[in-house]
């Protein structure tokens, strides 16, 4: 009967001799599997056996067994430290705006793409909107440094040929979010639109036939047939998105920081350069239980968010 051990299996050793013949018939493909496992195995799960020290007080020299244990010390410290609130608020802030700004450009433009005719201008659309997601983040920073300048920036420039006068936008600290928002869509936009492109092009075009033969517009072409084609794949990032919602990262933030807009630029990635890594003490404890707060907060909503999509049956992580 099928499904049943024949002879052929016994004399062979079984199934999992067959098991065993079949990897080394494509040993090629595993062994370029081994290296991308390997990779995250290393720099992901091994770093974890690290997240003790949260838990410690941790001496260089004793190690990490060696350590004095002092549980929830750090954690306790950093709920009850002065900047907490602020910290939370801001990087919450910045990352519900640069999600909520940041992720309908990349679907409008690939939209807007995805139905032009001119195929040189449109690849001369696409070299300028992907150029600045290489440009580094120093680069970028200067870029906007030069444009909002007082006295020499293009910016102001128009805002006094308008009758105004110039305006400090680095020394405003409620400008600052929206300077670093923008200016990251700004970076991201025609790189991020690449998947939603890739997506468009997967779409039956019998779709697009019948709906042309319906009479349908291009916006409403859009609306009900490239909109759900795409949407699986917006849910998806959206998730992930979600996953990083306390990483907003320290580097483009602390180049553009001073001492005027530090009300609403400080967020806990500076503040753990700052406190936990750049002080005399150099206390990796306390930067890796802020860290391991990040993390434990990141999955919750990561776990959250894919409940919700799930529960509403749209794609999702697992």
């Amino acid at each position: 009967m099928p499904g049943e051990p024949t002879t052929e299996t016994f004399r062979s050793g079984g199934t999992g001799r067959t098991r065993w013949q079949k990897i080394r018939k494509g040993r090629q493909l595993y062994l370029m599997l081994a290296l991308p496992v390997l990779f995250v195995i290393v720099f992901n799960y091994v770093p974890m056996y690290g997240a003790q020290i949260a838990f410690k007080n941790y001496v260089v020299t004793k190690g990490i067994w060696g350590s004095e244990w002092v549980g929830f010390k750090h954690f306790h410290r950093f709920v009850n430290s002065y900047e907490y609130w602020r910290l939370i608020r801001n990087t919450l802030s910045i990352s519900l705006y640069s999600l909520i700004a940041g992720f309908p450009f990349p679907i409008l433009l690939a939209l807007s793409l995805n139905y032009v005719r001119s195929l040189a201008f449109k690849k001369s659309v696409q070299m300028i909107t992907y150029a600045p997601y290489f440009i580094s983040v120093v680069v970028m920073v200067g870029i906007v440094f030069e444009l909002l300048d007082p006295r020499k920036g293009i910016v102001n420039h128009v805002i006094q040929a308008l009758g105004f006068e110039p305006v400090p936008f680095m020394a405003k600290a409620g400008l600052f979010q929206s300077i670093y928002v923008w200016s990251g869509v700004w970076q991201m936009v025609g790189f991020s639109c690449i998947i939603y492109l890739a997506a468009l092009a997967s779409i039956d075009p019998a779709l697009h036939e019948s709906a042309v033969i319906d009479g349908a517009s291009k916006l409403r072409r859009m609306w009900h047939v490239d909109l759900p084609g795409i949407m699986p794949i917006a849910v998806i990032l959206l998730i992930i998105n979600m996953g990083h919602m306390l990483d907003v990262g320290y580097e483009k933030i602390l180049l553009m920081q001073n001492s005027l807009n530090l009300r609403t630029s400080e967020v806990i990635d500076t503040y753990v350069y700052k406190v936990a890594l750049n002080s005399p003490a150099m206390n990796y404890s306390y930067s890796t239980l802020i860290g391991l707060f990040k993390s434990v907060i990141n999955l919750a909503l990561l776990v959250l968010v894919n409940q919700v999509a799930r529960k509403t049956r749209q794609a999702s992580l697992w």
